[in-house]
């Protein structure tokens, strides 16, 4: 399953819509995605599973790209 996870690029930051950034990942849970990103500095704010229609209109998107971890 693929997951939108919305971040802050630090652990520090304040979670400011205008600076929050996204990235896919691979994962069967919202637990094993945030296990996965767990050595990365990101603020996690949501992680969101994209199925569907919804997935259909990520994948046409320009910034979509699933990270490999």
């Amino acid at each position: 399953m693929i997951f939108k996870v919305y971040y802050q690029e630090s652990v520090l930051e304040v979670p400011v819509r205008e600076r929050t950034q996204t990235l896919y990942v691979e994962a069967e849970a919202e637990k094993d995605v945030r296990i996965k990103l767990k050595d990365k500095p990101y603020n996690i704010e949501f992680v969101q599973p994209v199925t569907g229609n919804f997935l259909e209109y990520e994948q046409k998107s320009e910034n979509y790209k699933v990270l490999e971890i």
